[in-house]
């Protein structure tokens, strides 16, 4: 044995070394992504001092779920993301027991209506979340913070919302001004149902109504949020529920969104003929908007977790990291004749940090055009005509057997996501798939910004009428994109490749 100790001494050293330099091939350039770990829901997304705050469901033990906690970025400009110590860890309970820090927000309480700052105060930090307690018991608490979220003191008289129940989660607080008071949206899981609270001083909460049994019941209600929402062309506003559950394909998940009136007390949406989606990809999921945004934000803004509950724990990152997140998205709606419809757009932001690589305009296809340029990071924006084309595509993260694939039906006026040639699709049976939905022409156009993060794109249709967000997993990464028509020809409008730092 003392022969052989020297070579697995160093066997094992250079184990480490190699796994160390192992390129994080599927790693997103300008997506959130924690440094290493696993992460899930964003919560307590709020802005303070020219600071954007997310707070985000955190293991800081390993890549898979476990050992919920908070983990914590912050960024000035919606773009590039500085990760700073875990905000609000899990804890040991006198009873042997582990509270974990689950799903929740935090808001400004700029007139310290808790109590828990110094008189004049306007900067305080409140988070209101699920205390988990394994097997026993979901409740809502609280924790404060003086100096912009980086140290936090839990109350010590959580919970402060507790109903006795296993599965009761995922608070969302705003402030209603025309009460003077706080609105907590908070849901009983698998009775498919929302509940809403006020409280003035994120202590003492009161029942208000409830709100469920509607909608997509699929899946189990998750991560809600009540968000007054901007009409576009008018000064109308209107409010929008956001609920996670369950996907247009069975056993996924989705976002689903209810528009309606709130009175201060009552949720009351307007009737529906359809279940409506945030976005119809399979990863996009527990989405809140931001708190405290400054008045230049004139609409809502969110960020979702980008991954699938079906497969999240296999998604073939390496044993760094696992999950990460969407860019921010600003939203609002859209009247049309089957009623109010969301529009979702990535933040201005964004453009900052892009230098332009390709422009075309006015250019014919017939058949296959492969575009000049390669690459798995970018901003992709394109305008397109059918004219005698039955079917338009746009391949991306194209290699030789191997592409995601945007097709666009004319004659059922159905665009669909392909994956299932994208590169790995095996590591789990439910990965591969192929999203669709209805996009008629508007003026004979079709329009698309895809935004392509080397294993995250997020698809944008027609203005943002339509969401699609997926993970794929390129094997040869040669990273080339070609548009082609078929049954006739096609004219490209103007399109454009924008590269991201």
């Amino acid at each position: 044995m003392k022969k052989i100790a020297p070579f697995l001494s160093f066997f094992l050293f250079s184990l480490v070394c190699f796994s160390q330099t192992i390129p994080q091939e599927y790693r997103p350039q300008y997506h959130y992504t924690a440094p290493k770990n696993w992460v899930n829901d964003p919560n307590g997304l709020v802005y303070l001092d020219g600071e954007y705050h997310l707070f985000y469901q955190y293991n800081p033990f390993g890549n898979v779920w476990g050992h919920m906690s908070w983990g914590h970025a912050v960024s000035k400009d919606l773009n590039r993301w500085e990760t700073l110590p875990v905000a609000l860890p899990e804890f040991d309970n006198p009873d042997g027991t582990q509270t974990m820090i689950f799903s929740g927000c935090a808001v400004i309480d700029s007139l310290n209506t808790s109590g828990f700052f110094e008189k004049g105060f306007t900067k305080g930090m409140v988070a209101v979340f699920t205390s988990h307690i394994e097997g026993k018991a979901q409740h809502q608490s609280i924790a404060y913070s003086a100096d912009k979220g980086r140290t936090w003191k839990r109350y010590d008289k959580n919970p402060v919302l507790d109903l006795g129940m296993k599965d009761f989660r995922d608070p969302n607080v705003i402030w209603y001004p025309e009460k003077q008071v706080w609105i907590m949206t908070v849901v009983k899981p698998l009775e498919y149902t929302a509940q809403f609270y006020e409280s003035k001083d994120l202590k003492t909460w009161s029942l208000l109504s409830e709100f469920g049994k509607q909608g997509d019941m699929t899946k189990i209600w998750e991560c809600p949020s009540l968000t007054k929402v901007p009409v576009e062309g008018s000064n109308e506003s209107k409010w929008v529920l956001m609920i996670s559950s369950g996907h247009r394909q069975k056993n996924y998940l989705a976002m689903q969104y209810f528009v309606g009136d709130f009175d201060g007390k009552t949720f009351t949406p307007q009737k529906q003929n359809e279940i409506l989606y945030v976005d119809e990809g399979k990863d996009f999921y527990a989405a809140i908007p931001f708190s405290n945004l400054p008045k230049s934000h004139t609409k809502p803004i969110m960020i979702g977790w980008i991954n699938d509950w079906e497969y999240a724990r296999e998604i073939p990152t390496g044993d760094t990291w696992r999950g990460g997140f969407s860019v921010a998205r600003e939203f609002s709606l859209k009247k049309t004749a089957e009623g109010f419809r969301l529009v979702q757009q990535p933040v201005a932001q964004l453009k900052s940090a892009q230098k332009e690589a390709f422009r075309i305009k006015n250019k014919v296809i017939d058949g296959v055009y492969n575009l000049p340029f390669k690459g798995e990071v970018f901003d992709l924006e394109v305008e397109l005509r059918p004219h005698r084309a039955k079917v338009v595509t746009l391949n991306v993260f194209q290699s030789q057997g191997e592409a995601t694939v945007i097709r666009y039906d004319v004659a059922t006026q159905e665009l669909s996501l392909d994956r299932t040639k994208s590169g790995q699709v095996n590591f789990h049976p439910r990965f591969s798939s192929v999203e669709r939905v209805k996009v008629p022409l508007k003026e004979g156009k079709l329009s698309l910004r895809l935004l392509a993060d080397k294993s995250i794109l997020e698809l944008f249709v027609q203005n943002g009428e339509q969401a699609l967000t997926e993970w794929v997993f390129p094997i040869q990464h040669e990273g080339e994109i070609s548009l082609t028509s078929e049954g006739g020809k096609a004219n490209i409008s103007a399109l454009s490749i924008h590269t991201i730092r």
